[in-house]
């Protein structure tokens, strides 16, 4: 466990693990609003890396666990971008590859055009249009925090967001009732309530590295496939891979198969 000060008052948490091959990478994992590094510290993932002589550099946002918060400012998505190039360049992790999980793809795209270094790009049912529909669902998520926290977030949209197996797994917990009501004052709230402001306009052709895209069929929020096709074509060197047996959350729902498309696609680098 390690911490970089990003301000005078705040500090990132992280945690990373060198690559033990001379020729291995550093897979930098950049969470969703509501993740951890919790996800992606597991023998199927992290462990599995090490093995294999890679290694990891996992953090958590600020208003994420660990990390500092001190309002609203600090989950802002420009600061979020800002607080990941600074956290490349002071741990300066070598070939790095950045993952990273729905927004978070997006967060890793903006470190690199603005200098961040990476090898290569990795998003996880991360491509999708700005307009309308995409507007819709996020102001909705935000409406229904305020109301009922992340439970009722959870619980409206997990059928549409998983594959079955999850889904049927997490009905076990599931309340339907006894909401509490978003608080302003916490940090994961307000990372969703400021990731409105995000420019989801990202500029596709400008983007310099490989990228592998890694989308989930069950994912039917937020992956619309004309769309995805469209900004997929705006990327010079572009690669997908489709999980028929996931949705938006592939990494916690098929965590080996994850890891061997990822491993696969660094070989190919």
């Amino acid at each position: 466990m390690a911490f970089h000060q990003v301000t005078d008052s705040q500090s990132i948490y992280y945690d990373y693990v060198a690559p033990s091959a001379s020729d291995g990478r550093c897979v930098v994992f950049v969470n969703a609003l509501t993740g951890s590094t919790e996800m992606w510290q597991t023998a199927a993932i992290a462990t599995a890396l090490h093995a294999r002589g890679h290694g990891t550099l996992c953090y958590n946002f600020r208003g994420q666990a660990l990390s500092g918060y001190g309002g609203p400012d600090d989950a802002k998505p420009d600061v979020i971008v800002a607080d990941l190039v600074a956290l490349l360049a002071a741990v300066a992790p070598p070939r790095p590859i950045l993952v990273g999980l729905s927004i978070g793809g997006l967060f890793a795209a903006q470190a690199r055009l603005r200098g961040a270094a990476a090898d290569a790009l990795v998003f996880i049912n991360t491509l999708r249009k700005p307009g309308v529909r995409l507007d819709w669902i996020n102001n909705a998520m935000v409406a229904a925090a305020t109301l009922g926290g992340s439970q009722l977030v959870m619980e409206m949209n997990l059928p549409h967001l998983v594959n079955p197996d999850m889904l049927a797994s997490a009905r076990e917990g599931a309340v339907f009732g006894n909401y509490t009501a978003g608080d302003p004052d916490d940090g994961l709230f307000q990372l969703l309530a400021q990731s409105l402001a995000t420019d989801w306009d990202l500029p596709y052709e400008a983007l310099d590295v490989p990228v592998l895209s890694m989308t989930g069929l069950y994912d039917r929020v937020f992956r619309v496939e004309a769309d995805k096709a469209d900004l997929a074509a705006r990327i010079a060197d572009h690669t997908e891979v489709i999980f028929d047996d996931a949705g938006h959350l592939i990494p916690a729902e098929r965590p080996e198969k994850f890891t061997a498309s990822l491993l696969q696609f660094m070989d190919q680098l």
